[in-house]
């Protein structure tokens, strides 16, 4: 089994170690974070040791790292981990559940994590340090550039190209042979039909909020 060292102490780390754990072969011999960020010295009963010596506990020549950050900052906090991470030396492992359907010529690169019940057509390539969560359907001849985050029940037809450091919000559409510009967020339930612009912020409408309490609705509940 290849020890796995996973960067990060919050929920969304407790949720990679559990994939880990329980869904790979690899063993999780410890955590890291940088030292400011300490809350206990130990988490699932391994070490949690500092980010600037983790090289000295945990050599990269004997172990591999994990970056289990999610989106803040456009991505860029989790590609700061991860360039560092690999400056210190260690090779980045990438996680695909066996619960997501894939094709034999899928390409992903390092530090990826592919959730539960998203299925990835043939013809699909997925850069480095992309975060793709459950449920995801991603069409053929689709490209996800580098540091990206595709949020649960996100819809992606076929001949979608989304640019770096991109955030795709939870079940939101992208309709085919649609380009995402570089550091768009799509909002959650937003549907995008035509190509976007660098930086877009693309946000639906909220819900409307009716002047009548539910309990005055009872011939729309008649189902």
């Amino acid at each position: 089994m290849k020890k796995v060292i996973v960067f990060g102490n919050n929920k969304w780390a407790e949720l990679m170690y559990f994939y880990l754990a329980y869904d790979s072969a690899f063993e999780i011999t410890g955590f890291t974070v940088d030292s400011g960020y300490i809350k206990e010295d130990r988490l699932f009963g391994v070490p949690v040791v500092p980010f600037d010596r983790v090289e000295l506990i945990f050599p990269p020549a004997e172990h591999a790292m994990l970056v289990a950050l999610s989106y803040q900052g456009m991505n860029r906090l989790r590609e700061e981990k991860y360039c560092q991470a690999k400056s210190k030396g260690y090779e980045l492992i990438t996680y695909i559940s066996s619960k997501t359907t894939t094709w034999p010529d899928l390409i992903i690169g390092d530090n990826c994590l592919v959730s539960e019940n998203s299925s990835l057509n043939p013809f699909i390539k997925i850069g480095n340090n992309v975060t793709i969560g459950a449920g995801v359907l991603i069409g053929h001849h689709s490209e996800i550039k580098d540091h990206c985050f595709i949020s649960s029940g996100a819809v992606i037809l076929g001949g979608v190209t989304i640019g770096p450091h991109c955030l795709v919000g939870p079940n939101a559409t992208i309709k085919e042979k649609v380009a995402i510009a570089s550091d768009c967020i799509i909002g959650s339930g937003v549907s995008i039909t035509k190509d976007t612009r660098e930086k877009g912020v693309y946000i639906g409408r909220s819900p409307e909020l009716l002047t009548k309490p539910s309990d005055a609705l009872r011939a729309w509940l008649s189902w």
